[in-house]
């Protein structure tokens, strides 16, 4: 039984319970059985944390709780202390390993047993994780509320979330600068650019361990990691033993550039995610390394450091993927050594990656695929370039779901897309170089000999451009017919969603009663519900976020796609309503462009709801989805339902709905229903007007199409 638990804020206990911190307060005033503050001050109280969860428990809402934002809340409570930090990571891999009835057992001991416990347990382990001092196996009762809170969090959501809840605290206090968690997509494609069968790997900057996890998944049984960051060090050894129970884990800590953990090795592959923009990376005490066979990086061109270290750790023949910035492709500072290492055909191909892939978001990253040159090997007469920033943001089910994108938000990248795309055009590129069919604008393997220039500009948007030798003036004849073919059918379809034939002339306007949203809530005909999101928690970690359940965003109402935000984005402090068919989908920030509500449909369905969303779901019985969606998005009720100066926040409950009988509401929705497809529609033509508009641009600059010989304007007699 626990003696004492951590201290929470009163906004912490909104996050836990899922409310906002108005209803925190209301319940401090109306409920004379709430917690009395345990600490703190008269005007920032704290109070305990068991003792909090007892009473939301008592009141239904113990589901609400987080274990993720309790183990938060348990380690923010401490001082930081990097062996204890150790200590907990080596906690976390004993209780992944136990079954659910011996962690339940834990949970049963005291504050002061479990500590015993946990040092008994640990003591073994601490010689194996990787610390540049040996840490302290010892707990004590005062770490009960820390340890408590770790066996929860590893009991309901895994030693995974456990692990990055723990490595943030010591995160906050690091002087690392330039580093990014890679999103598991990312690394999965990363791992699917090496050759098959690859057995032992390497990731010199390894941080939590995301890419060595994804080669796991692929084949690879020995896997090795290095990063100066102690606890991203331990976090992915730790990780590793649990993502890949069969494979041989090694993981060091230490400055890879500085002092190799690894010097001497050749391995089969090397992947990695370096720090960008270090201008601290050792220049000056390493000009004469010998891992600088293609030229001594300059002071800004760390990355070039790094994919020189990785190419030395290859074995002849070995590959290595590097996630770069795009300013490695074109530095001028870097010109030398990207000419070397493209006359030495170590470059194999150049991949980008739209904006939002990977942080930096506001970046579009780069794939750098590399080889080690073999003696007497092949010669490689050709890079492939692959740009995929600029088609690839996804707009993934829904209706008009490749209609353009407006307002400033940055959709989805839709790696199911992205990732095939790339790795067919590799795959094809690698069976044969010479015979490789560029997709102009998209692909393209350019002779070595091209590259080689004054720039040598490595930029795929750059080298992937089309040039009137890749233009087949038939193709794209045939092309621009196909477009202006669709282009025609959906303006005719449009003229038909504009035909108001059968709605009676005006006369005076009518007027009805109406009730609120919270009226016909209390009344029984609708629920309202949301998303309450963990908006003070740090960003999530790509190694442990998991592609799943697409959540519906705000920006996907405005542009009218389906949904596409990402559940590892999402982070609530309660479980994520499920959207149904026929909810009515409100966007919780007034403005923009692009409708305020839309009807839920079938693909829709299934996805979570997204934390800038109201859902409103009507009994069927009493209220019209579309009459609803309808009156409730309307520019007159959005505004009388808004507050704030700068940002406008919808506030549901205030939004009004006329009183009318249901089968008046249906014609209402029909009507409504039709407003909807005509802006579908209207998106439809306006997609297929820009590509047939593209396709016939690049045309007449590339010289494949020629203008009518007669003027538009001229006189035909």
């Amino acid at each position: 039984m626990s003696e004492t638990t951590a201290q929470v804020t009163a906004a912490e206990i909104s996050r836990i319970a899922g409310v906002t911190r108005a209803t925190v307060s209301n319940w401090r005033r109306r409920h004379a059985d709430f917690p009395a503050p345990s600490g703190g001050t008269e005007t920032s109280p704290l109070y305990d944390l068991g003792a909090v969860r007892e009473w939301l428990g008592a009141r239904g809402h113990s589901q609400a709780a987080d274990p993720r934002e309790e183990l938060r809340t348990a380690v923010r409570f401490h001082a930081p202390d990097p062996d204890r930090t150790t200590g907990s990571i080596g906690f976390v891999l004993t209780l992944a390993r136990r079954c659910p009835d011996e962690t339940a057992a834990l949970a049963d001991l005291t504050d002061a047993e479990l500590a015993d416990r946990a040092a008994e347990e640990v003591a073994g382990l601490l010689a194996l994780l990787p610390s540049p001092t040996p840490p302290s196996p010892v707990f004590s009762a005062a770490d009960g509320p820390v340890l408590r809170a770790l066996l929860r969090c590893v009991r309901e959501e895994g030693g995974q979330a456990a692990l990055a809840v723990l490595a943030e605290r010591e995160l906050e206090d690091s002087a690392a600068t330039g580093v990014h968690g890679t999103p598991e997509p990312l690394a999965r494609l990363v791992a699917a650019l090496l050759p098959a069968r690859v057995e032992r790997v390497l990731d010199p900057a390894c941080g939590s361990g995301a890419l060595l996890a994804a080669a796991a998944e692929c084949g690879a049984t020995t896997l090795l990691g290095q990063d100066s960051v102690s606890v991203q060090a331990q976090r992915a050894a730790v990780g590793l033993s649990l993502a890949a129970p069969r494979a041989e884990v090694t993981v060091r800590v230490g400055d890879s550039l500085r002092a190799d953990a690894f010097d001497g090795l050749a391995a089969d592959a090397v992947v990695c995610n370096p720090p960008y923009g270090d201008r601290d990376w050792g220049h000056d005490e390493l000009a004469y390394d010998p891992r600088w066979a293609y030229g001594v990086p300059g002071r800004s061109e760390s990355e070039l450091a790094w994919v020189q270290h990785c190419l030395a750790h290859l074995a002849p023949g070995g590959w290595a993927v590097l996630i770069l910035p795009p300013a490695t492709a074109s530095r001028p500072a870097g010109r030398r050594v990207r000419a070397e290492l493209v006359r030495s055909g170590a470059v194999r191909a150049v991949l980008a990656l739209p904006a939002g892939a990977a942080p930096p978001l506001h970046v579009g990253l780069h794939l750098w695929v590399l080889q080690r040159p073999e003696p007497g090997g092949p010669e490689h007469k050709a890079v492939l370039f692959v740009d995929t920033a600029g088609t690839l943001s996804s707009s993934t089910g829904g209706q008009a779901a490749g209609s353009p994108r407006t307002g400033s938000s940055r959709a989805p990248v839709d790696w199911a897309r992205l990732t095939v795309r790339a790795l067919t055009h590799w795959h094809a590129f690698t069976a044969d170089p010479d015979r490789f069919t560029a997709e102009p604008g998209t692909a393209r393997a350019v002779p070595v000999v091209d590259l080689l220039d004054d720039l040598v500009d490595l930029t795929p948007a750059r080298q992937v451009r089309i040039s009137r030798a890749d233009v087949d003036p038939v193709e794209l004849f045939t092309r621009t017919e196909t477009g202006r073919r669709e282009l025609i059918e959906a303006a005719r379809r449009l003229l038909d969603a504009a035909d108001l034939a059968g709605w009676p002339e005006p006369g005076s306007p009518r007027e009805w009663r109406t009730a609120t949203a919270s009226d016909l809530t209390r009344g029984g005909a609708l629920t309202l519900l949301r998303t309450v999101a963990d908006t003070k928690g740090p960003e999530p970690d790509g190694a442990s976020s998991a592609p799943g359940t697409p959540v519906l965003t705000g920006a996907d109402i405005a542009r009218g796609t389906g949904p596409t935000g990402d559940p590892a984005e999402l982070r609530p402090v309660a479980p994520p309503p499920v959207i149904a068919a026929g909810d009515v989908l409100v966007r919780a920030i007034a403005g923009g462009t692009g409708p305020m509500a839309r009807v839920a449909d079938e693909a829709d369905a299934g996805a979570l709801l997204g934390p800038q969303v109201h859902l409103l779901r009507p009994d069927p019985a009493r209220l019209d989805s579309w009459f609803l969606a309808g009156f409730i998005g309307s520019a007159e009720n959005i505004a009388g339902a808004s507050t704030g100066s700068t940002v406008l926040h919808v506030a549901p409950g205030r939004l009004r709905v006329p009183l009318l009988p249901l089968d008046e509401q249906r014609r209402y929705g029909e009507a409504f229903r039709h407003v909807h497809e005509l802006r579908v529609r209207a998106r439809r033509a306006a997609r297929f007007a820009e590509e047939t508009a593209a396709l016939l641009t690049d045309g007449l600059t590339g010289g494949a199409l020629l203008p009518s010989e007669t003027p538009a304007d001229a006189d035909p007699a």
